[in-house]
């Protein structure tokens, strides 16, 4: 650990589901003690199982939560986005009780606006925080807001947690946090549709099913690492592997004359689109 300020560091997570339990994690690995970290979780099954695992202090219930205000305390709203206002405005009533300035609350909940989250917790000391889930193995990326309420230390602590789980990336208005969410939230699906097509195409052509598996799969890796270590654009990564008249050059042909990029493109745009509407919904209560 880097800083005196995450020496002095409490974080609390409500809800210990997998991406609470990745950044628990990862957060262990990345210098924090156990004995920083506390977890809400009402299930007994998967509370004793961050216990067993990571040695973290488990509360069953939010009213059980103690805060130490001598600790600079962090609460990760780790928990499902319709369930988010009931938490709030519970939680709000120990955020009452904080020594100034309280808490920082980072949330990783889907649609959840900074605007609505501050009303509910009666509280501006908010991050909003999008992961996407190969955070589960240490892979992820994690956009971020945050509002002028929130100074440069609490933003750095902020990143600090949503780093221990992959890279992070910051962005100017909350508006593209929409974006985020539909390219890189919901990305990882896209991609698994790619192999799953890739591997099916495999199959049919003949190849088992171990073998298609393995050919799509590491292909994909490669390729994904080559681009990520290259200065290069990735269309001129395309166009090296696309030799004119070639078996490449066929295949690119088919999939621009089904108009595929445009298809990525107003799939990726509906998915903004949806959490835009989403955010809208979950704000009206």
């Amino acid at each position: 650990m880097s800083t005196n300020q995450n020496r002095n560091t409490h974080v609390t997570f409500i809800g210990g589901g997998n991406m609470g339990r990745a950044l628990i994690s990862g957060l262990l690995v990345s210098g924090f003690e156990p004995n920083q970290i506390s977890v809400v979780e009402a299930n007994a099954t998967t509370a004793l199982k961050l216990y067993e695992d990571f040695a973290v202090q488990g509360i069953s219930a939010l009213e059980q939560i103690a805060f130490d205000f001598t600790k600079n305390n962090v609460v990760v709203m780790a928990i499902k986005p319709q369930d988010f206002n009931m938490v709030a405005k519970e939680l709000a009533s120990k955020l009452k009780h904080a020594t100034a300035p309280g808490p920082l609350i980072v949330s990783i909940a889907a649609g959840i606006r900074l605007k609505d989250m501050s009303r509910w917790l009666d509280h501006t000391r908010c991050v909003r925080a999008i992961p996407n889930t190969p955070a589960l193995i240490g892979k992820g990326i994690t956009g971020l807001f945050a509002d002028a309420a929130v100074n440069a230390e609490d933003r750095a602590l902020a990143q600090t947690i949503c780093k221990a789980v992959g890279q992070t990336v910051w962005v100017s208005e909350e508006k593209l946090m929409d974006a985020i969410t539909a390219v890189s939230g919901s990305g990882p699906a896209y991609v698994f549709a790619f192999i799953e097509a890739m591997q099916s195409a495999g199959e049919k052509l003949g190849l088992d099913t171990q073998t298609a598996r393995q050919l799509a799969y590491a292909t994909l890796e490669g390729a994904t690492q080559l681009a990520h270590n290259s200065d290069e654009h990735a269309g001129i990564l395309r166009e090296r592997v696309t030799s004119k008249g070639g078996t490449t050059a066929a295949a690119l042909d088919v999939m621009k004359h089904h108009g595929w990029h445009e298809i990525l493109e107003k799939a990726i745009d509906a998915a903004s689109q949806r959490g835009k509407a989403m955010g809208d919904e979950l704000g009206k209560s």
